[in-house]
């Protein structure tokens, strides 16, 4: 019988993951001709091509498209087996990267419901790039990830199409002659990039006024009138602040959303996890026509945010 070396598998998944043979051997420390190697090594005891050669890119065939499936799961066990004869058992913990708009009073909720069936869990978030989060989702340091992106996800569990708008307040002035003022996560969040592009393209300059790693500051910047913010039309609706619909600015694209799980033989809590995110993460506006405890624990984060910022004003 034909045994398949790991490393052929491991590589095989990076230079899909990455779409690209020379990204692949950056990250795994060889050559890319030690890559391109490997893949025909794989390919020989395979008896079949992996990627279409009649495709630009790095693109698969259906058979390629399955040994990748099935790869994540060997690499899964086989690194499971190695962390269990080396490591002392890992404490039930979740671990979770998302986008920072993403992020916030919500999750909480989604995870006390949770608890009530895992009561042994605990549970950590952090925001991060999503390139970034999809290294550590394969490598098994991190277990559920939600990541936007321009293309429908490949291999998330949920995922949905949302509209990337302007938000304003009360506050928000734009001078129609001077750069368009913006508030982001960071000058490389995906949400800024979509907003500088779409500036750039109708002739428009922009100015970064404001980054914070919180929504809820990003919230009250606007709030204080320091500028516009674009995120989903989804999002807003869990906020204080309104859609510009009328904004003097130009369109925005459509982005996906994705909600990833990471492979293993120990991966159903998280699963049950992930599901409970959905409802959390993509609102239905009609869920709002009556606030219930999430909505107000949200309107009391944001109107707390509100009142310290204006005796932060009166006080200056």
């Amino acid at each position: 019988m034909t045994n398949i070396p790991t490393d052929l598998l491991r590589t095989l998944v990076a230079v899909y993951d990455l779409k690209s043979f020379t990204r692949a051997a950056r990250m795994l420390g060889v050559t890319q001709p030690a890559v391109s190697a490997q893949i025909k090594r794989l390919q020989f005891l395979l008896g079949t091509e992996i990627f279409d050669r009649a495709t630009p890119g790095v693109s698969l065939t259906t058979y390629g498209e399955e040994v990748v499936h099935h790869a994540r799961r060997m690499l899964a066990i086989n690194d499971e087996i190695l962390s269990a004869a080396s490591a002392p058992p890992r404490p039930k913990q979740i671990r979770i990267g998302l986008p920072g708009d993403l992020s916030g009073p919500m999750l909480p909720w989604a995870f006390a419901k949770f608890r009530k069936k895992h009561p042994g869990y605990s549970y950590h978030s952090r925001s991060g790039s999503k390139a970034k989060f999809f290294e550590e989702l394969r490598a098994g340091d991190l277990d559920i990830m939600v990541g936007m992106s321009w293309d429908k996800p490949e291999d998330a569990r949920h995922f949905w199409k949302d509209q990337l708008v302007w938000v304003r307040s009360g506050a928000t002035r734009i001078d129609p002659l001077g750069p368009v003022p913006l508030l982001a996560f960071s000058g490389e969040c995906m949400c800024h990039r979509a907003a500088t592009e779409a500036l750039a393209a109708v002739g428009r300059e922009s100015q970064l006024m404001m980054t914070s790693s919180t929504f809820l500051s990003l919230a009250s910047g606007v709030d204080a009138g320091l500028g516009t913010l674009v995120m989903t039309r989804g999002r807003v609706c869990m906020t204080q602040m309104q859609v510009w619909h009328d904004a003097p600015l130009p369109p925005l694209p459509e982005v996906y959303t994705g909600i990833y799980v990471r492979d293993g033989a120990d991966t159903g809590p998280l699963i049950e996890f992930a599901d409970e995110l959905v409802p959390m993460l993509r609102p239905r506006p009609e869920a709002f026509s009556e606030p219930g405890e999430v909505q107000r624990s949200l309107r009391l984060a944001f109107d707390t945010a509100e009142t310290l910022g204006q005796q932060q004003a009166r006080g200056a």
